[in-house]
This record gives C-alpha cells, sequence and structure tokens, in this order.
C-alpha cells in the first residue's frame, strides 16, 4: 500500500520546521516532503535527527515559482499539502512591504491553483490572530472566528489576504481547505529576531534588551508543540471548510515576559531597554479556542511550564542559535540534500 505524500511548505523555518519533525515521528507511513527556499529564517540544521529517516524529503524551491511548483505536484501527486511558508516579521514587512505581498499572496495562490488542479485533498492554510487587528483590553473580550478581519499592519495585511484567496478556492473551486490562525508561537528553533529567543539570547550576553512602547502590549503565547498537535487533528478531523483559531489562554504582557525571562535567568532588569514603539503595534491580541476545543484539543503547556522548557532548550541548544546572532553562516552541518538547486 502506497504512503500518503504530504506536503509542508516553510518547513524549515520555525513553527513549519517543529510541525515536519512531528509528522516524520509520529507518522511513520506517511511521506513527508518539506519545501522550503531557506531564505534568512530557513535552517536546515534544525532536521538533522530527522534526515536519515526513510519518510522524509526536502526540496528547495520558492512558492512564488509556478512552473516549478505546478512540475513538483504533478510528480509527487500530494495528498494534503500544510501551507507554512511565509514572511512573518512584522519589523521587516514595514520596511519591506512587497516581498510580504510576493509571498504570502501570490505564493499561495500559486499553492492553491496546484492543490485545484492537481487533486490535493485537503489544503490546510496556517494563519494568524494579527489578521482580526486589536482588541482592547478589556479581559472578557476574544477574537473568535466570526471576528471581521481588519489588519493593521503591511504582514497582517498580506495574511489576510491570503486567507481569503483559501476561503474562495473552497467556495468557488470547492478544493477542501482549513485555515488556522493561531496566537504568538514559541519554543525550539524560533529565529533569534522574535522577542522571546531575542530576550534570552541577549540577556545570556549581557546585552540590553529592547522593549517597543511602554511594553504593556498583550499576546496569547502558545507553545509551538501545542500548535503542531492543534493541526494535526484539523488536518485529520477539521470540518472541511471551517476555520480554528488556536490559543494558549496564556495572555502576558510584552513586558511582563520579559521580565520572567530575566528572572529566571537570574540577571537584573537594568538590562531592558524601552524604545520607540512600532508603527501600527496592536494593543493585545486574545483567541477564543473553543472550535478547537470541541474536537478535543487542549493545550499541554501554562506559559510556566512552556517559558522553563523554552529556556532550558536555548541553553542547551547554543549551537543553533549563537552562529545565527553572530552572522556565521558557515555551519558544520550539512545536508545530504543539495542546496541552491532549482527545483525542476
Amino acid at each position: 500500500m502506497a504512503k500518503k505524500k504530504v506536503l509542508v511548505t516553510g518547513g524549515a523555518g520555525f513553527i513549519g520546521g517543529n510541525f515536519v519533525q512531528y509528522l516524520v515521528n509520529k507518522y511513520p507511513f506517511y511521506d513527508i516532503y518539506n519545501l522550503d527556499s531557506l531564505s534568512y529564517a530557513g535552517d536546515l540544521r534544525k532536521h538533522y535527527l530527522i534526515e536519515k529517516k526513510e519518510n522524509y524529503h526536502f526540496i528547495q524551491a520558492d512558492i512564488i515559482e509556478r512552473e516549478a511548483i505546478f512540475s513538483f505536484f504533478k510528480k509527487e501527486k500530494f495528498e494534503y499539502v500544510i501551507h507554512f511558508a511565509a514572511e512573518s516579521h512584522v519589523d521587516r514587512s514595514i520596511s519591506s512591504p512587497e516581498k510580504f505581498v510576493s509571498t504570502n499572496v501570490l505564493g499561495t495562490l500559486v499553492l492553491l491553483d496546484a492543490a485545484k488542479q492537481l487533486g490535493v485533498k485537503k489544503f490546510i492554510h496556517v494563519s494568524t490572530d494579527e489578521v482580526y487587528g486589536e482588541l482592547n483590553v478589556d479581559s472578557t473580550t476574544f477574537f473568535t472566528e466570526e471576528t471581521p478581519l481588519q489588519p493593521n499592519n503591511p504582514y497582517s495585511a498580506s495574511k489576510a489576504s491570503s486567507d481569503l484567496l483559501v476561503r474562495a478556492y473552497y467556495k468557488t473551486f470547492g478544493l477542501s481547505i482549513n485555515i488556522i490562525r493561531c496566537s504568538n508561537n514559541y519554543g525550539p528553533f524560533q529565529f533569534p529576531e522574535k522577542l522571546i529567543p531575542l530576550t534570552i539570547s541577549r540577556v545570556l550576553n549581557n546585552e540590553k534588551v529592547p522593549v517597543y512602547g511602554d511594553g504593556k502590549n498583550i499576546r496569547d503565547w502558545l507553545h509551538v508543540r501545542d500548535h503542531c498537535t492543534a493541526i494535526d487533528l484539523v488536518l485529520h478531523q477539521g470540518v472541511n471548510g471551517g476555520v480554528y483559531n488556536i490559543g494558549g489562554h496564556n495572555e502576558q504582557t510584552n513586558l511582563e515576559v520579559v521580565k520572567t525571562i530575566i528572572q529566571m535567568l537570574g540577571k537584573s532588569e537594568e538590562l531592558i531597554e524601552f524604545i520607540a514603539d512600532r508603527l501600527g503595534h496592536d494593543k493585545r491580541y486574545a483567541i477564543d479556542p473553543a472550535m478547537i476545543e470541541k474536537l478535543g484539543w487542549k493545550p499541554a503547556y501554562t506559559f510556566k511550564t512552556g517559558i522553563t522548557q523554552t529556556i532550558h532548550w536555548y541553553l542547551n541548544n547554543k549551537w543553533w542559535w549563537e552562529p545565527i546572532i553572530n552572522g556565521n553562516t558557515n555551519f558544520t552541518f550539512k545536508s545530504k540534500y543539495p542546496l541552491n538547486k532549482k527545483l525542476e
């Protein structure tokens, strides 16, 4: 019996990379294909433990390369596509929005066209709670799947645009889809420009930790492993066409997150440096995960257990993040897959 073929786009990134490892280890009877362009945030060193597994495959390609993507889909005949590939850093979207529209919107369109024409049975689009805009600080208000999309920065606008394309392909063409909107993820292998790994690395090096504005912006923090289990559940049990919000019920201000890390590492809060606020900085995100909970999902991590695990991981895995922050790309790990080779 042939193995089911599963394509994960953006599987060399943070969330996609964790999901690839999760799938490869949980489903040895699936063939997992990791497609990634290996941009600045893509890194295959995280997959050194799974590279030798027979059910793992890597392909370097950019999702906006229509001809190559279609050829690849025709060759492999994927049953499932889980689409993570995206430009995702808000600050970068403010300075260079064009790249975000190209990858997040046009790249998603290419994948949708390939999935529609070549018989993909389910297309999972991984989005973000940022597409909803911002909430007030009232702790009784939450984003639901019915909350209108009101993105406030170029990154979230590009993700909202791709969400609407995915919905349109379900409504117009009958493509089987699910859209997942998650809260802020954290955990192993997160690129060091993000708040939690940035804070950990700066504190360990006794460097100033930048905090936007007054640091009172609130986010709902979700451990990446909990996100992986939720996606897995939606992949196999999600209602066709359904949108699922994935949140951790772990609301923290940015300042609280930074202070927690500083305290756990035994350093001084004098390392905190308040800087000018980000343009269009949303005050609060918070998710009502009732819909995914109806499928039986619950987060395994509280913020306390999750941040403890994450700090320990960064302490024990400096081999991964120190070369990145030092600008050293001469990694000792060599992938068995040919890199910088165009997908044909």
